[in-house]
C-alpha cells in the first residue's frame, strides 16, 4: 500500500517531546513500589494493624502520573470481609497510630496528620525521590475509580497523553490545587473524558453505556464479591464498544485534540452558570434538569459519573473559575498564534518553570526558532526519525485501513492490583540499590541515544513511537478499535 507520510507539526513534536520529559520510567514505578513496601512495614508493626491491606490508588493505580506525581495509598482491615463505613474517630486514631509509627521509623518527611478534613488523612515526603504520599483509610471507592480511569485509557492512548498534558498545563498554570480553589487532578481527567465524548466523531461514548448503576450503592456486601461483580460489567461493556463495528475513527492528531480542549473550555465561566459537566451522559446537562444538582450552589459543576451528583470541583470558587477561564483563553490565544510567533512562549504555557531548562535542551535538535516560530530543524532528529519510522510500519503490517492491530485481550483485575500483590509476597522486591538512579535524579535531563531509546520504549504501556504502535503512535491517529497499547507487564500473560 501506497502512502504518503505528512511531518508532524511543530506542536506535535512540542507536545510529544512534553511528553517524554513528564512520563514515569521503570525506576519511577520501582520507587512507588518500593515506598508502598516500606510503608506496609510500617503499618504492619503497629499493634491493632497488623495484616491490614495496604494498597495503592489514584494516578498510580490508573497509570496518569507523571516522574513527580503524588503517591495515594489507603489501608484496610484484613481478608475479604463485608465492606463496612468505618467511623471518622476510628479513622483519626489509625491514621494518628501510623504517624507515630512512621516518625519513629524515619522514612518519612514532613509528616502531617489532618484530622479534620472531609477524609482524615496523613500525609508525608518520602525519602525516596521526595515522592509525596497520602494516606486514607478504607477507600475502596477511589481504588474502583482508578481502576475505571485505567481501562478508559486503555481504549485509546491519546487519552492517556492528553491527561499527562492538560495535568501539566495546569500545575505550570497553578490551577491545578484545590486546596487553593483550584481543580484536582480528577477533575481535569473527567474534562478530558468530557472532551472525547463531545468531539467529532466520538471517540468515547456516555459513561453510562460502561456502567449504569452506582458504585457507592453497589460496593456493599463482601469486599471481593462487590468488587468483581463491579469490574466484570465495567470491563465487559468496554470490550463491546472496543469491538463495536459501527464506530466512526477520529483521526485527530494529539495537538489537534490539545487545540480543541481549549477551545471547548474557553467558554467554560459562560457554561457553567446553568449546565453541568455530565460524563455519565457525555453532554452539558442542564443544571435545573436535576433536582440533586439544585441542593447546593457550585460555580463550576462536574459530575462524577461513577458517584452521582458529587460535584468534583466543588472546591472551585467564582473567583478561581474567573481565573481558570482566562488562564485558558490565554493558552488558546498562544496556541493559535504558534505559527507565527515565537513559541517560546507557547512552551513556557505547557510546562513547568523548573522543567523548561529541560525542555530546551531537549528540543535543540528537534526545533529552531526562526522569524516563523519554531520549526522542524532540517537536520531531524531521531525523535522525527522514529515517528516516520513508525509512519512507515502503520503501511506495511497488513491491518485494515493501514493502521495496526492492537491486542485486543482484557483482564479484570487491575495490573497495578495483581503486581503489587506479587510483591507483597515476597516475588520481587525491590531495593534501595534497583532505584537509586531514581532518587535524585527523576527531573534530571537523560541524555544519549540509548537513554533516549529508553524512554520511547522502557515504560511498558508509554511506547510512543513504538513499531507496534503504527501511525496512530506517530500524530495520536487511530481506528478507533483498541488503540492504544495496553499496558502489560513482561511476566503478566
Amino acid at each position: 500500500m501506497s502512502s504518503s507520510y505528512d511531518p508532524p507539526s511543530s506542536l506535535e513534536i512540542c507536545l510529544r517531546e512534553a511528553l517524554l520529559l513528564i512520563k514515569p520510567l521503570h525506576n519511577d514505578e520501582a520507587t512507588r513500589f518500593l515506598i508502598i513496601n516500606e510503608f506496609k512495614t510500617v503499618v504492619n508493626s503497629v499493634e491493632n494493624l497488623r495484616g491490614a491491606r495496604v494498597e495503592p490508588f489514584g494516578s498510580f493505580v490508573s497509570k496518569l502520573y507523571s516522574k513527580w506525581g503524588d503517591l495515594d495509598i489507603f489501608i484496610e482491615m484484613p481478608g475479604d470481609s463485608p465492606i463496612c463505613s468505618t467511623g471518622k474517630k476510628r479513622k483519626q486514631i489509625m491514621l494518628r497510630a501510623i504517624k507515630t509509627a512512621l516518625q519513629t521509623r524515619g522514612i518519612a518527611r514532613r509528616v502531617r496528620y489532618v484530622p479534620n478534613a472531609r477524609v482524615p488523612l496523613l500525609t508525608f515526603e518520602s525519602t525516596h525521590g521526595g515522592i509525596s504520599c497520602d494516606i486514607s483509610v478504607n477507600n475502596q471507592l477511589g481504588l474502583m475509580k482508578s481502576r475505571f480511569l485505567f481501562w478508559i485509557s486503555e481504549i485509546d492512548e491519546r487519552f492517556h497523553n492528553m491527561v499527562l498534558l492538560v495535568k501539566e498545563w495546569a500545575k505550570s498554570q497553578n490551577i491545578n490545587n484545590p486546596k487553593l480553589g483550584t481543580l484536582n487532578s480528577y477533575s481535569l481527567c473527567l474534562m478530558i473524558v468530557f472532551h472525547f465524548q463531545t468531539c467529532e466523531p466520538a471517540i468515547l461514548p456516555p459513561l453510562k453505556e460502561f456502567y449504569t448503576g452506582d458504585i457507592v450503592d453497589d460496593l456493599t456486601g463482601m469486599r471481593g464479591v462487590a468488587e468483581r461483580n463491579i469490574e466484570d460489567i465495567f470491563s465487559g461493556n468496554i470490550r463491546k464498544f472496543r469491538t463495536r463495528s459501527n464506530r466512526n475513527p477520529n483521526r485527530c492528531s494529539l495537538s489537534e485534540l490539545f487545540v480543541s480542549f481549549f477551545q471547548k473550555f474557553s467558554r467554560i465561566k459562560g457554561m457553567a452558570l446553568r449546565h453541568a459537566i455530565c460524563p455519565y451522559t457525555g453532554k452539558w446537562e442542564p443544571i435545573m434538569s436535576n433536582y440533586r444538582w439544585m441542593a447546593k450552589s457550585y460555580p463550576l459543576l462536574i459530575e462524577d459519573p461513577f458517584e452521582q451528583p458529587e460535584n468534583t470541583a466543588r472546591s472551585v470558587g467564582q473567583n478561581d473559575l474567573t481565573r481558570i477561564s482566562e488562564v485558558i483563553v490565554e493558552t488558546l490565544s498562544k496556541l493559535s498564534k504558534g505559527r507565527h510567533e515565537d513559541q517560546r512562549s507557547v512552551v513556557t504555557t505547557l510546562v513547568r518553570p523548573q522543567l523548561r531548562p529541560q525542555f530546551f535542551a531537549r528540543t535543540q535538535g528537534n526545533l529552531r526558532e526562526t522569524s516563523g516560530g519554531i520549526r522542524p530543524h532540517v537536520q531531524v532528529s531521531h525523535t522525527v526519525n522514529a515517528m516516520r519510522s513508525s509512519a512507515h510500519q502503520a503501511h506495511t503490517v497488513g491491518a485494515p485501513n493501514g493502521l495496526p492491530q492492537r491486542q485486543q485481550s482484557f483482564r479484570n483485575v487491575h495490573p497495578i492490583q495483581s503486581k503489587f500483590h506479587r510483591i507483597q509476597l515476597g516475588s520481587r522486591q525491590y531495593s534501595p540499590s534497583t532505584i537509586s538512579s531514581a532518587e535524585g535524579s527523576s527531573s534530571s535531563e537523560m541524555s544519549g541515544t540509548q537513554n533516549h531509546a529508553d524512554q520511547l520504549g522502557g515504560y511498558p504501556d508509554h511506547n510512543i513511537y513504538s513499531e507496534r504502535s503504527g501511525r496512530r503512535a506517530v500524530d495520536g491517529r487511530g481506528d478507533g478499535r483498541g488503540d492504544g497499547i495496553r499496558w502489560r507487564p513482561k511476566h503478566y500473560a
